[in-house]
């Protein structure tokens, strides 16, 4: 983990800071209240604390409080932002950064006016455009591989200089070393970490020991 103060004992902070603290952001799909918080612990015990919790499921805002609630270590945010009212439950619900898996300026502003860091979503030039329009150099990169992988990333160095990505969709333990390289590239996100079935298992320390892998892929 990083060296600098802790974001969990910090009442602001930035979306560069959320993407400097480890290698990976986990992006966690939770369909069960119960896995919520033992998920979390193994994932902070495994050095991992920036956790991503998409509003992919019904559950998913009931176990984004349970986090904020039992598990203070972790620095919880919030997937698949899409809307203001996406914004301002999972601010309700504890989080404390956003990720959006595209760019809207209602998007934008509303995680500004709820002091949310965000991490909106690009996949082209025209994106990225509109975001640092708005502010915004610290995007995520999202499907990364679909939309053209590290190759991308490589061109988009040039003209996008002063942009810095978080490459998510399709990124495994495998290929992220390849996109951690590139300068333009802060951190992965990536599923791999929470498994499905590994959860359904409660195979917690299978979690813990997945976290700690990442540890290595720092540059």
């Amino acid at each position: 983990m990083s060296d600098a103060p802790a974001l969990n004992t910090l009442t602001t902070f930035t979306a560069l800071q959320v993407m400097q603290d480890a290698p990976v952001i986990p992006v966690i799909v939770l369909n069960d209240v119960a896995h919520a918080v033992p998920m979390a612990r193994a994932l902070v015990a495994g050095g991992v604390r920036m956790l991503e919790v998409t509003l992919r499921t019904p559950q998913a805002l009931a176990c984004m409080e349970a986090i904020a609630r039992d598990v203070p270590e972790a620095v919880l945010g919030a997937g698949t932002v899409r809307s203001k009212a996406d914004a301002q439950a999972a601010a309700n619900a504890g989080a404390r950064f956003a990720v959006s898996p595209g760019y809207s300026s209602e998007v934008g502003q509303a995680c500004r006016d709820l002091g949310l860091p965000l991490l909106p979503g690009v996949a082209t030039g025209s994106e990225i455009m509109m975001a640092q329009e708005d502010g915004f150099t610290q995007l995520k990169f999202f499907p990364a591989m679909q939309a053209g992988g590290p190759a991308m990333l490589k061109a988009w160095s040039g003209p996008f200089f002063d942009v810095k990505f978080c490459p998510t969709g399709g990124v495994t333990l495998h290929n992220a070393p390849e996109f951690l390289a590139l300068p333009n590239v802060v951190c992965v996100g990536g599923s791999w970490i929470v498994p499905a079935d590994t959860m359904l298992k409660g195979e917690w320390q299978k979690i813990t020991q997945l976290a700690r892998d990442t540890q290595a892929l720092r540059k």
